[in-house]
């Protein structure tokens, strides 16, 4: 099957432009697309792999693409989605960021070929650009009137937009149309939330160079209720190992809820639509045997075999066998440390103090809360007295305290010198 044939197999199409043209331009020759990664951060998160497996399901097609790393965009911030603007990021945690984007993005497409595919940072065409010349040039080919009816404004015109988030549009279609002239770049993917710009681009390059341009947008990656996924109590759920765990990691997967399992099975993982319609149809208790393979296979995918193999072990001995752990050290469960320091010579330490200077709560409130809901264990001994004390010699142990929050998150708590 073709790339869109897959795509809509998967579910993974939510809008297209010029539908019937695109299809006959993907038979005829191999493409370029491109999509474009925001570095906000140093690690993408989950909400960058639906993306990404747009563009490994391209490759998979036969086709180029393009991973464009917003290094000149990123120091103005897409206001889509925003009701408030974007923290700016200096230029040097520009550089950081793209550094540790691009070792990721290597690790999930093949980026060994230029001809398979190629890595690009913006900045290096945005920082040149002067601005009467790109006014004249590109701008004047904006209608404002067109621009203010966009979804990516709508929500900011209520609390402000500023001119200085107004010219992002222009800046993304500026992208697509320099990429079709130096890459050949023919097709922009990207989440449906783009939209708006991803259509400016598409008709800013059929414009200027009368060629061919398209676009193909992928759904957002929300809950049932409307709630977009890859959160968790701790903030986002990252790709890199040293910010979520491979453990961490498995475990968001694995407590998906039941309507989101098929979806991320056809999404996020490369297993046969046969096979993920019979692990979707098992019901009541059964249906945790396909959370355990989505874990397993997006585990996997991010982290190696390896890591997917350890993170689904240690998940067997903290929840098998009626759901207790003997307080062995796993390995794989977060791990937050307290300084000698931090116990002021004292032999022991109240649980409150000692989750909230571990970072394992925010606040000593929270901390409060789960023992007054009962949602709170050290060692497996269910904590009730908001008073309660753990001894510095339990903390000292080599696999520390073991601290479980709700029914199924769990926290390695060690001492250190």
């Amino acid at each position: 099957m073709g790339f869109l044939e897959v795509m809509r197999e998967r579910g993974m199409v939510a809008q297209i432009t010029h539908e019937e043209e695109i299809a006959g331009h993907l038979a005829t020759g191999v493409r370029t697309a491109y999509c474009g990664f925001d570095p906000s951060a140093d690690s993408l998160h989950v909400g960058s792999l639906l993306p990404i497996m747009a563009m490994r399901r391209w490759q998979a097609a036969g086709h180029r693409v393009v991973a464009l790393v917003g290094g000149g965009t990123g120091l103005i911030g897409d206001p889509s989605g925003k009701t408030e603007m974007r923290q700016m990021v200096g230029e040097d945690g520009l550089k950081k960021n793209l550094s540790g984007i691009r070792v990721q993005l290597e690790r999930f497409l093949d980026m060994k070929d230029s001809n398979r595919g190629i890595i690009v940072n913006n900045a290096d065409w945005l920082n040149d650009l002067k601005y009467l010349p790109f006014l004249r040039d590109i701008g004047r080919h904006f209608s404002v009137n067109r621009m203010l009816t966009a979804d990516c404004f709508k929500q900011r015109l209520e609390k402000g937009l500023s001119f200085f988030e107004f010219n992002y549009m222009l800046l993304q279609s500026y992208d697509f149309l320099h990429l079709y002239r130096t890459q050949a770049c023919t097709v922009q993917l990207g989440g449906d939330d783009q939209w708006s710009n991803m259509l400016s681009g598409v008709d800013l390059v059929r414009r200027l160079t009368a060629g061919k341009a398209f676009c193909v947008t992928l759904p957002l990656l929300a809950t049932t209720d409307g709630r977009k996924m890859g959160k968790t109590e701790k903030g986002a759920v990252w790709l890199d190992a040293e910010k979520t765990s491979p453990f961490e990691y498995y475990q968001y997967w694995r407590n998906v809820e039941d309507a989101m399992v098929e979806p991320c099975l056809r999404y996020f993982t490369d297993l046969p639509v046969a096979e993920i319609a019979q692990l979707a149809a098992l019901k009541d208790a059964a249906i945790n045997d396909a959370k355990k393979r989505l874990a397993w296979e997006c585990t996997r995918f991010a982290h190696g075999e390896s890591a997917a193999n350890e993170a689904q072990e240690s998940a067997a001995r903290l929840f098998g066998a009626g759901g207790t752990n003997p307080g062995g050290d796993t390995g794989n469960e977060p791990e937050h440390f307290i300084e000698r320091t931090q116990l002021d010579g004292k032999a022991d330490i109240a649980i409150v103090d000692l989750l909230a200077l571990a970072g394992v709560v925010e606040t000593k409130s929270e901390a409060k809360r789960l023992i007054q809901q009962g949602g709170l264990s050290v060692d497996q001994v269910k904590i009730t007295d908001l008073h309660a004390r753990v001894p510095a010699s339990a903390l000292e142990k080599s696999e520390g305290c073991l601290v479980r929050k709700g029914k199924k998150h769990y926290h390695r708590v060690r001492l250190r010198n």
